[in-house]
């Protein structure tokens, strides 16, 4: 028997696997950290007032409010103009969805930017916009089932022709060559790949339009109301905290249910036929037309709107005014405690800050979501990151109200309180565009990187950074647009010597009179230039990596 009796000598290799279990320990502790930042972060500022609010409702409920006629008519009328904003939204939706994914076209760029502009306005600019197309201040349910549809339109054009253009052309090829006509083969091949998009699409336009505010605001007029726009009225106007706490009840439950149907399609968005990258466009053919002509019917019909409202910003009793934009530098007659350029340099430091901690917050939790190796909890986490784009702001804000003097400083008079409400809603958005650019990076990129020596961070910054960049840009346009026209939580939280646009908006068409009608007709106007400017740059920046919206 031979015995090796040579000295024994601790191999390079065999430290290097020490270093490398400390390091594997390290990284994993870091980001176990950033995902309680993450998570901390949306239990203060989201699950407590919320949760509150659910608290305050059943400790100290109004079961008579239940009882009434009237919630129950709120409730079906909520239901029914959604429901109605939805079919219509769908209706107007497949035609472009079609016209972006499979047909090759001019200036598809400025085309998208036009379909989007009215999914980012300001819902007090869109409900100002088609009281100025029907030019009359009189509650209509119409003009708020046609206002939320134009709303929702994008939503349904982007979700479904993302997945559009995905789709194997080869399924209808085979189905045309052996007999079936155009109808049919849309029918029969077409539309059940594309049904996780539609139904995802649906669910989320349902539960934007069950939770407008702004819209119901200025076209219902007191006359039509929904849960959001009563809640809103009970809390700020009667201040019966809890009656509203009982109607936020009954739309949480909404809400949930809406936001449950949304991430079953999303769980079954894997379509048969679907390939990796976009299927190649071309010119249109014989009964295609028929679909394009139809988008560029919708694409007119989202146009006037929005025309309309410029045209009634220079417009006044006596003719073409300037009257409105002059008034800006005023304080609409008493309507506003500051002037309308103080209003909006408010708007846009509230956007900026919310902006930037919503990137904060949403890139930690995108780095969180593509480390994480257990499915399960980053599927998790993802889904309650995008609860606060589906609950009502009106409720979140009105749940800061009644939590937030608890912590130290009573964060209720701190000037970043409409930005952290803000950053609330801006953070799924900025998730859903960088997550699936992020998810698309090779793996064996970030190898490379750790092979040539790179920490994580280092990997973090020299491969995925740069690769995600334009995505970044585009969530911080987006968030930027968002936050500058939000108004359901600023309308209960922003102070009266501080507030945004759109609350400005909102006291000026409250005051009666000439002046503070065209001053607020200029303020929107000015909110939808900024919009379109915005989405122009954020298209022109936009990747072909697969997102959401």
């Amino acid at each position: 028997m031979t015995v090796d009796l040579s000295p024994r000598v601790s191999s390079p290799a065999g430290r290097r696997g020490v270093g490398t279990d400390n390091g594997a320990l390290l990284r994993r502790v870091g980001w176990s950290a950033c995902a309680l930042l993450v998570l901390g972060f949306l239990g203060v500022f989201f699950a407590w007032p919320v949760l509150a609010i659910l608290h305050r409702g059943l400790s100290t409920p109004e079961p008579g409010l239940l009882a009434e006629p009237q919630t129950w008519r709120l409730v079906a009328f909520t239901v029914g103009q959604a429901a109605a904003s939805t079919a219509l939204a769908l209706v107007a939706g497949l035609p472009l969805a079609f016209l972006f994914a499979r047909v090759r076209i001019p200036g598809k760029v400025l085309l998208r930017a036009l379909v989007t502009v009215p999914f980012v306005l300001p819902t007090l600019v869109v409900g100002m916009a088609f009281r100025a197309l029907l030019g009359t201040d009189e509650p209509n349910a119409f003009a708020i089932v046609l206002a939320n549809a134009f709303f929702n339109v994008a939503v349904v054009a982007r979700t479904v022709g993302g997945l559009w253009g995905r789709l194997d052309r080869r399924a209808e090829d085979a189905a045309r060559s052996l007999g079936a006509g155009p109808l049919r083969t849309f029918r029969t091949v077409t539309l059940p790949a594309l049904r996780p998009a539609v139904f995802s699409a649906v669910a989320v336009v349902f539960l934007f339009c069950s939770t407008s505010f702004g819209v119901v605001l200025v076209l219902g007029a007191g006359r039509y109301r929904t849960l959001e726009t009563e809640i809103y009225l009970r809390t700020v106007r009667l201040l019966d905290l809890s009656g509203a706490a009982t109607l936020s009840l009954v739309q949480l439950a909404a809400v949930l249910t809406a936001l449950a149907v949304a991430a079953f399609a999303r769980r079954r968005g894997g379509a048969a036929g679907v390939s990796g990258s976009e299927v190649p466009t071309r010119r249109p053919r014989g009964v295609e037309w028929v679909p394009v002509a139809a988008a560029g019917t919708v694409l007119l019909a989202l146009v006037m709107p929005i025309a309309a409202l410029l045209v009634r910003s220079l417009r006044s009793r006596d003719g073409w005014s300037l009257d409105g934009y002059r008034a800006l530098s005023g304080t609409g007659q008493g309507a506003l405690e500051v002037s309308g350029w103080q209003a909006a340099w408010n708007s846009a430091n509230t956007a900026f800050d919310a902006t930037w901690m919503a990137l904060l917050l949403g890139l930690l939790a995108c780095a969180v979501l593509v480390t994480s190796r257990r499915r399960w909890a980053a599927e998790l986490m993802d889904a309650a990151l995008m609860l606060p784009l589906g609950v009502s702001a009106v409720t979140v804000g009105f749940g800061y109200l009644i939590t937030l003097h608890l912590l130290p400083g009573d964060l209720r008079t701190s000037p970043l309180l409409v930005p952290l409400a803000q950053a609330l809603v801006i953070t799924p958005l900025v998730i859903r565009v960088v997550l699936p650019v992020l998810r698309s990076v090779d793996d064996r990129l970030r190898a490379a990187a750790a092979t040539l020596g790179a920490g994580p961070l280092r990997t973090r910054r020299e491969v995925d950074l740069p690769l995600a960049a334009r995505a970044v840009v585009t969530a911080a346009g987006f968030g930027f647009v968002v936050a500058l026209g939000e108004f359901g939580a600023t309308g209960f939280l922003a102070r009266p010597e501080a507030p945004t646009l759109p609350v400005a908006v909102s006291e000026l068409i409250a005051r009666p009179g000439e002046l503070t009608t065209q001053m607020a007709y200029a303020v929107c106007a000015l909110l939808m230039v900024v919009t379109v400017v915005a989405v122009l740059v954020i298209e022109t920046l936009r990747t072909d990596s697969p997102g959401e919206f």
